[in-house]
C-alpha cells in the first residue's frame, strides 16, 4: 500500500509554489550574491527546511558516522539542503527523493551553483514505493519528513529494504507530544488531514517490527524549543525577511511560526534524533 492519492495531492499542494527556484534566485540577487558561486551562508535563511537547520544535521550526521565511503538516500530532501550539507562537509554522495517536482527541480538548480552536481541527485517519488533496488544504501536520512506519511509502517519497511545489511537509519523528526493536539497551521500542515504524528513509544515500536535495532535515541526538544522562540521572535519583531521558510510554504508562515513556538513549549511536540542500524 502506498500513500493515499488524496493524501499525496493535499501534501503537495502544502509544499508546491510556482517557479520556486526563480524566486529564490531574485532574492538571493537583490541580496547581492554572487547566482554563479552561491555558498551555504546564501542559502542558510532558506535551506534546510527543519527545526535548528544546519545544527541539527550535522549532529545527526556525527551520530551517524557519515563519510566519504557513504551513499546516502535522503528521503523527503526538500530543496536539497540537507543532502548538500552532507556531500560538501562529509564529501558523500547522496539521493534526494521528495514528493514535490518543484523542490527536486530546485534542489537540483541550487546544488548545480554550488559546484555539487557530482555528488548530489534528486528524483521525484512517494517514500513509501521507493524507486530503488533493494541494499543500495549504506545510510537512509530522512528530517522532518515522516509528519506527512499516514502509512508509517510501509515507509519503515521501505527504508529497511533500500539499506545495505548493517546499514545506517538516520532519522530527526517532529513526534506527538503528551500535551494534547497540535495547534494548526504549522510548517508541515495547514490542517489535520494532512499531519500524521506519531508518539516516541510508537515510532520506537515501528522501527522494531520493521526489523531494524534502535542504537542511539536523543530527546532533542529543549534545544529545539528556544531556537523556535527565537525564530518566532524575530519574525514577530522584524516580520518576514526577503529571503526565508516563507518563500517555501508561503507568507502565513508567520502563524505557523508562532503555533510551533506554542506547540514546543506546551508539549504538544517533542522532537527526537534517532539511530537505528538495519
Amino acid at each position: 500500500m502506498t500513500i493515499p492519492t488524496q493524501v499525496n495531492e493535499t501534501v503537495h499542494a502544502h509544499y508546491t509554489r510556482s517557479d520556486l527556484g526563480s524566486v529564490i534566485l531574485a532574492a538571493l540577487e537583490k541580496a547581492g550574491k554572487d547566482l554563479n558561486r552561491l555558498t551555504p551562508e546564501d542559502l542558510a535563511p532558506i535551506d534546510e527546511f527543519h527545526i535548528r537547520g544546519r545544527a541539527a544535521t550535522l549532529e545527526l550526521a556525527r551520530a551517524a558516522s557519515v563519510d566519504s565511503k557513504k551513499r546516502v538516500l535522503d528521503v523527503g530532501s526538500g530543496i536539497g539542503g540537507t543532502s548538500r550539507c552532507l556531500a560538501q562537509e562529509f564529501g558523500c554522495r547522496v539521493t534526494g527523493i521528495d514528493l514535490t517536482d518543484e523542490y527536486c527541480r530546485t534542489a537540483a538548480m541550487l546544488s548545480a551553483r554550488m559546484g555539487l552536481a557530482h555528488l548530489v541527485e534528486y528524483r521525484q517519488g512517494d517514500a513509501t514505493n521507493l524507486p530503488f533496488p533493494d541494499a543500495l544504501f549504506d545510510i537512509v536520512w530522512t528530517e522532518h519528513t515522516a509528519m506527512n506519511i499516514p502509512d508509517k509502517p510501509r515507509l519503515y519497511q521501505e527504508m529497511h529494504r533500500v539499506l545495505k545489511p548493517g546499514g545506517t537509519l538516520a532519522i530527526y523528526d517532529i513526534l506527538a507530544g503528551p500535551s494534547g493536539p497540535v495547534l494548526f497551521p504549522v510548517p508541515w500542515a495547514r490542517t489535520p488531514e494532512s499531519s500524521f504524528l506519531v508518539t516516541p513509544d510508537e515510532l520506537r515500536r515501528l522501527l522494531e517490527e520493521s526489523k531494524f535495532q534502535v542504537t542511539s535515541w536523543s530527546d532533542t526538544t529543549t534545544a529545539a524549543r528556544a531556537w523556535f522562540v527565537s525564530l518566532a521572535e524575530r519574525i514577530s519583531k522584524d516580520g518576514l525577511p526577503p529571503l526565508g521558510f516563507h518563500v517555501l510554504i508561503g507568507s502565513d508562515f508567520q502563524a505557523m511560526a508562532e503555533n510551533q513556538r506554542r506547540n514546543l513549549e506546551e508539549g504538544r511536540i517533542v522532537l527526537a534524533q534517532v539511530v537505528a542500524e538495519r
